[in-house]
């Protein structure tokens, strides 16, 4: 048995505290569990209790804590992603979703439907600090710029992205885009995202200096989720009603590929070199796994009813 598969085994009954990597995570929202992957073997080899309606999901830089939205309960719940254990409970407002912590660790935001606002989580204290109202109705994703100053928010009814300044923790502004935006992401430098506009099928490029739309980049059907390579020379699109995965060419804007996956899906993450790619099959119960440089899918890895999303750590 490998070293890696004796680790794992170990911390599945608590008899150790190592943890190998890196590992992906899927919470399955109708499974009230977090899937753990091993990206090495390819293969889910343990699942997490995370509530009863578990959605979004997100990881401190160290891969340490696991962030989980739990719909069920109005609540984001803090895991030890090693041995899966419950470390706290944050409530909420109603119907939270997206989840997503800032690259220092410091912050964490929270996309609150049912209230219409973001909710900042002091990582270390691991309190609510701030309810940040926004314009867009029923967000979905509240995402930090690379460097901590800003969060775009998207949400189902509106055709703009809301800006929060992280810091004076209100809403500066927003940024027209397409009908119901969605995934978001940003270039490593930080001067460009990325939005998924599902009901105007495509994706919008926006200049964050300038707080404008510059491109839009026709997708297929219902694109839901974004992930950007970490060089930022590729961007990457799930198309929730075509079952696939486009990839964009993000220096002249185009499509350049278009991979089959599972149906429905959704939120997607890239390993850290960027040669993988993790796709959430919300109506597969599956996560298909893309050679980004291919543009092939290499496999499907079994996971819990109706995943949400993927984090990578």
């Amino acid at each position: 048995m490998s070293r890696i598969r004796s680790l794992v085994l170990l911390l599945a009954c608590g008899c150790g505290i190592a943890q190998a990597a890196p590992f992906a995570y899927v919470p399955n929202e109708k499974s009230g569990t977090v899937s753990v992957i091993d990206v090495a073997d390819g293969a889910a080899v343990r699942q997490i209790a995370a509530g009863k309606r578990p959605r979004g999901i997100a990881a401190d830089p160290a891969g340490t804590r696991l962030y989980v939205t739990d719909a069920a309960a109005n609540a984001l719940l803090v895991l030890d992603a090693a041995r899966g254990a419950l470390l706290a409970t944050i409530p909420l407002g109603s119907s939270p979703e997206g989840v997503n912590a800032s690259a220092d660790g410091r912050w964490v935001a929270v996309a609150v439907e049912d209230t219409n606002s973001v909710a900042l989580i002091d990582a270390a204290t691991r309190t609510r600090v701030a309810d940040i109202p926004v314009e867009g109705r029923n967000p979905e994703h509240a995402v930090f710029s690379p460097d901590g100053r800003w969060l775009l928010v998207s949400a189902e009814n509106a055709e703009q992205v809301d800006v929060i300044d992280v810091a004076a923790r209100r809403e500066v502004g927003s940024i027209a885009v397409g009908r119901r935006p969605r995934g978001i992401g940003f270039s490593p430098d930080g001067t460009r995202a990325y939005v998924a506009c599902e009901v105007a099928g495509a994706v919008y490029v926006v200049d964050l200096e300038q707080r404008r739309s510059i491109a839009t980049i026709p997708a297929g059907k219902n694109p839901a989720g974004i992930a950007v390579a970490p060089d930022g020379k590729n961007v990457f699109v799930s198309n929730g009603a075509d079952g696939s995965v486009m990839r964009i060419d993000a220096v002249r804007n185009v499509v350049d590929a278009t991979i089959a996956v599972g149906k429905r899906p959704w939120n997607m993450a890239l390993t850290k070199d960027g040669s993988r790619l993790y796709v959430a099959n919300g109506r597969s119960d599956s996560v298909s796994v893309i050679d980004t440089a291919a543009a092939a899918k290499t496999g499907d890895i079994a996971v819990g009813k109706l995943p949400w999303g993927v984090v990578i750590r």
